[in-house]
Order: structure tokens, then sequence, then C-alpha cells
């Protein structure tokens, strides 16, 4: 059996990354909330609907604890990517919100369960999972996320940072930046031509 501190500890890391994609969304407007920043619409409103809808059946419906309200996408009734993008009709509050919800019914999962416990995933063909196995995938799931959203969030304006006070990253003013992007697009001209 694995050892409560290692509850612990995978629980701490998924907070992490529930707070940093909520972070992400801090003083944008509705339209850059919303807005597609990739060939494939992905916006950092959907990324924190989808985390809700992972969050509800991962931590829910598996463990028997079904989340009142689990997103329609779960059922195959909705569209395709419907939990990966924010109606008109959505606001930022109801679905930060929801995430809220879905993450306070995921703890309380976690908090009355053994690692060990073993829960159904309504999807796939490993549909037996253990809470330590979910857990894992969920701090990989959403840390994922949370990396698409340090990526939009940095191509709307130019925000980066690991969390609120910690950007985690080199020092550096505009022009250094830019001249460290200059020199890697150079090394990649370079490497191109080399190929």
């Amino acid at each position: 059996m694995i050892g409560s501190e290692s509850k612990a500890d995978l629980q701490m890391y998924l907070q992490d990354a529930r707070d940093a994609l909520l972070w992400k969304l801090d003083g944008l407007s509705e339209y850059d909330l919303r807005r597609p920043m990739t060939p494939t619409g992905t916006n950092l409103l959907g990324l924190v609907k989808h985390a809700t809808g992972a969050e509800a059946v991962y931590f829910g419906a598996t463990f028997g604890r079904p989340f009142a309200g689990t997103p329609l996408w779960i059922t195959g009734d909705a569209e395709p990517n419907a939990d990966l993008w924010a109606t008109p009709d959505e606001t930022r509050e109801q679905i930060v919100g929801r995430y809220r919800e879905a993450w306070a019914h995921a703890d309380t999962t976690i908090e009355s369960l053994p690692l060990d416990a073993v829960g159904r995933v309504p999807w796939g063909n490993r549909s037996e999972q253990t809470l330590h196995r979910v857990l894992v995938h969920m701090v990989a799931e959403t840390q994922r996320h949370a990396g698409h959203a340090d990526i939009v969030r940095e191509l709307l304006d130019g925000t980066t940072g690991l969390r609120p006070g910690d950007d985690n990253m080199a020092p550096g003013d505009r022009t250094w930046w830019e001249e460290h992007r200059n020199r890697v697009e150079r090394a990649a001209r370079e490497a191109e031509q080399r190929a």
C-alpha cells in the first residue's frame, strides 16, 4: 500500500496545476479568455472547461461519486470539442466556479479513499484504475493543459511565469528576449541549411 505522504504529494502537485491554470485567466478580457490561439482553437477558458469535465469524471463517476451536472461532452450527446470552448452564454464566473466545485468534489474523493481503491473509468480499454493511477493521470493532464495555457497567455499578451510572483524565467528585459529569440531562429535556419 502506498502511504498517505504519497497521496498528499500527488494532491499538492494537482493543486499547483489547478492554480496555475486559473492564474492564466487573470486580467484578461472576455474576448482574450475565449480567443482561439491555435489552428485547432485552443483557448484559455476552454482549457478550464475541459479540466472541469476531466476532474468530474475521473474523481466522480469513476469512484461511484457522480459530480452533479457533469458536462455533457462525456455522454456523447454533445458536439465534438464542446468541452474545449466557451459559448457566449457561458460566463467566466460560471466556468471557473464549476471548476472549483469539481476540484472540491475531487478532493473529497481523494481524501476519503485509499490510494489502492479501485474505480471504473467509463471509457477506454483500461477501465479499472486505482485512485493512485487516476491521481497521477490527472496531475499529468492538468499540468499538460497548464502548459498549453502558458503558451496561449504568452501569445496573447506576453505574460509568462509559473505563478504570481514566480515567473521561473531567465532574467532579461524585452531587448534581451528579442535577441534570444533571434538567436534561436538563426540556429533553426542554420540547422535546416545543414540538413
